[in-house]
């Protein structure tokens, strides 16, 4: 991209960029054990995991590496993204209101020989630079573990800064 279209994207809102990637945010996912999806403590948003769920409440499964290439788990990451997404839509009311992705944990169940965590959990780094620019750069975790709840592909959770 040169610096022109550089300076179109980083003026467009975050709605503008979901638009133009054909991202329509679902309703945000219900917690599936006893806690809430998010709690804003000052100006930081903490988002509790989310998981690859689509918008019929299908959840992709399995072992990367195994059952799951890392290629469909890149896209599990994304689609945890924008869960993640429609998280920060709830509890913030406007998109607009995120200053900057602080940091992100991905969790990958993946079968042990399985090293590619950090390709896979760019599936959700990559959607969050799409939608907020620079502002979408963050520090990042990406491991393996040995399970997820309900088998899942992926888990991401998320801290927020959000504008004054």
């Amino acid at each position: 991209m040169n610096s022109n279209s550089d300076t179109i994207a980083e003026t467009q809102s975050p709605y503008e960029r979901l638009k133009a990637l054909g991202v329509v945010l679902p309703p945000p996912p219900s917690p599936i054990a006893n806690f809430v999806t998010h709690i804003q403590e000052g100006n930081l948003l903490y988002l509790s995991g989310q998981g690859p769920r689509e918008d019929d409440g299908f959840l992709h499964t399995g072992k990367v590496g195994r059952d799951v290439s890392a290629a469909d788990a890149y896209h599990h990451a994304r689609l945890t993204g924008i869960n993640l997404l429609a998280v920060m839509q709830s509890a913030l009311g406007d998109l607009g209101r995120v200053k900057r992705v602080v940091k992100l944990l991905g969790m990958v169940n993946a079968i042990p020989e399985f090293g590619d965590h950090p390709s896979v959990i760019n599936g959700c780094s990559d959607l969050l630079i799409e939608v907020f620019g620079e502002a979408g750069n963050h520090a990042r975790s990406a491991v393996g573990f040995g399970s997820l709840p309900g088998n899942i592909t992926v888990e991401i959770e998320a801290i927020v800064a959000l504008k004054s």
